[in-house]
């Protein structure tokens, strides 16, 4: 065993990198479910953005096409989803588990010419003058710009929620879709711009991880991601900015576990690899106890519309 080899700095930075694709898919999540929609169809938004963002960077060479192809995919699938259960009425989690069935299923047709090819991935985006501060600069500010993207993301979905009228609607939809629609807002189609919102976002996850975490394609590559993301948003109660930080925590753990298996730790891999889902979930289960808000007072419920 050799801890010496191990970097703090590097592993710092590297943590931020490992939970970028599971916080763009929470804070998708997190305002999905504000508005009272429950989708457990995020792992096949996930994947599918995945192979899109791939399959259009081979194609053009052009990592941010990718990007923006893979939200667009996201956000498409995301709609089926929410004309099936805000217009058909369907049951949201039945529907959310089909949705992941078929992003998988999609994924691995879309994938199979893809398969053991390299794709041109994001380049680092040092920020002029902070990146060059000791300590500091090599782990906050040498990232590829998606690493930004997400935070700048969670700090303007906060804002949004907290400090504007839009947000007051989607949070009111959220709680109480009968009174919102008394006061003549339109339930389903602030549930659908959540869903849609949502969607793209857990597609810029999974394009993440083909083309910057993982630069190439693996079938089921997102490996869980998506159910990581769904349990972050309940355990950080729905907010922001504990998001991020149980994204960044289990991103943190995932990077150690690997460090320490590579330093040749006493401790059984399993153990190790599954280190990060359960430290993740018991910190993130002893923050939401502490505070005050719960679910949503509609979340999954079916909005019946009254005239």
């Amino acid at each position: 065993m050799d801890l010496s080899q191990i970097n703090p700095i590097l592993l710092l930075a590297s943590l931020m990198v490992a939970a970028t694709p599971i916080l763009l898919a929470a804070i998708g999540e997190a305002v999905v479910e504000k508005a009272g929609v429950l989708n457990l169809g995020v792992e096949g938004m996930m994947i599918t953005g995945a192979v899109v963002g791939f399959a259009i960077t081979v194609n053009t060479d052009a990592p941010v096409l990718g990007f923006v192809c893979a939200a667009i995919a996201g956000a498409a699938l995301s709609m089926l989803f929410g004309i099936l259960t805000q217009y058909l009425l369907s049951n949201q989690v039945a529907t959310g588990l089909g949705l992941t069935l078929f992003g998988l299923g999609v994924s691995s047709l879309i994938g199979k010419p893809y398969e053991g090819m390299k794709v041109t991935t994001l380049s680092k985006f040092e920020v002029p003058l902070l990146s060059d501060i000791p300590v500091i600069g090599p782990i906050l500010f040498k990232h590829d710009p998606m690493v930004y993207v997400s935070i700048l993301i969670i700090a303007a979905t906060w804002y949004v929620l907290t400090h504007t009228r839009a947000g007051l609607i989607l949070r009111g939809v959220g709680e109480n879709h009968d009174a919102a629609h008394a006061l003549g807002y339109k339930v389903i189609r602030v549930r659908l711009m959540a869903i849609a919102f949502g969607g793209a976002c857990a597609g810029l996850g999974g394009a993440y991880i083909s083309l910057v975490r993982v630069p190439q394609w693996v079938d089921g590559m997102t490996a869980g991601a998506g159910w990581i993301a769904l349990a972050i948003v309940v355990f950080a109660s729905w907010r922001p900015w504990r998001v991020l930080l149980g994204a960044y925590l289990f991103g943190g753990i995932t990077v150690l576990q690997l460090n320490l298996q590579a330093a040749g730790v006493p401790v059984p891999v399993e153990v190790l690899a599954s280190s990060p889902y359960i430290i993740t979930i018991l910190v993130l289960v002893a923050i939401s106890m502490k505070g005050s808000h719960g679910a949503p007072g509609a979340l999954g419920k079916i909005f019946h519309a009254t005239h």
